[in-house]
């Protein structure tokens, strides 16, 4: 079995959307390895006092148990345009560790700056973060992710996103795209008129 990774926000020894990241952490070790009881990821993360200050992502590689906790430095992508990448074969049903598959479609997005994962003529999510879509008045999120992220569920929960199906044929009915995950909620995530958003779109 593959390992499965979680990465959480950490902002001056700020551990962000944690109630999340248990929901999902949990849901994966049982789904995906077989485990039932419940863990808390605060109970392992230690913050070093050298990430204690800034912006960090905490990396947390897991199978069975946690195999290591890592503190990686984090500066926000200006991400201005996006390309339309197909394939009905991508499989990202949890936070693997190995993104060879998703890496290989980043290649393909040539002088953008991301990609917009199409699989069965359904918008899926970017390289790193799930997508919403702004039609003038209410964002709107895929219910086709590869991924469910952990942001993306709290949006939800909170009432600030909806959910619904959207097509390559749908993208016209929207004026821009903002990609959240983790770090990246709606105060800094990026946004991207439509545009600026190539390749399948008919």
């Amino acid at each position: 079995m593959s390992q499965l990774i979680e990465t959480i926000k950490c902002h001056n020894s700020q551990l962000y959307n944690i109630h999340w990241h248990n929901i999902r952490f949990n849901q994966a070790r049982k789904e995906y390895f077989g485990l039932h009881t419940k863990m808390n990821l605060t109970n392992f993360i230690k913050i070093p006092s050298s990430f204690k200050k800034g912006l960090f992502r905490c990396r947390i590689t897991y199978s069975k148990s946690i195999e290591k906790i890592e503190y990686l430095p984090h500066r926000y992508k200006k991400i201005e345009s996006l390309r339309l990448i197909e394939d009905n074969d991508i499989n990202y049903t949890y936070k693997y560790s190995d993104r060879e598959n998703l890496n290989c479609l980043f290649e393909k997005r040539g002088i953008c700056d991301d990609i917009l994962i199409v699989k069965n003529g359904c918008i899926t999510d970017s390289l790193t973060a799930n997508s919403i879509f702004f039609d003038g008045s209410e964002w709107w999120t895929p219910d086709t992710p590869l991924l469910p992220g952990t942001q993306r569920a709290k949006l939800i929960e909170e009432g600030k996103i909806s959910v619904c199906r959207i097509t390559t044929a749908d993208l016209s009915k929207y004026q821009k795209v903002g990609l959240i995950n983790a770090l990246q909620d709606f105060e800094n995530m990026p946004v991207i008129k439509l545009s600026e958003v190539y390749g399948l779109r008919k």
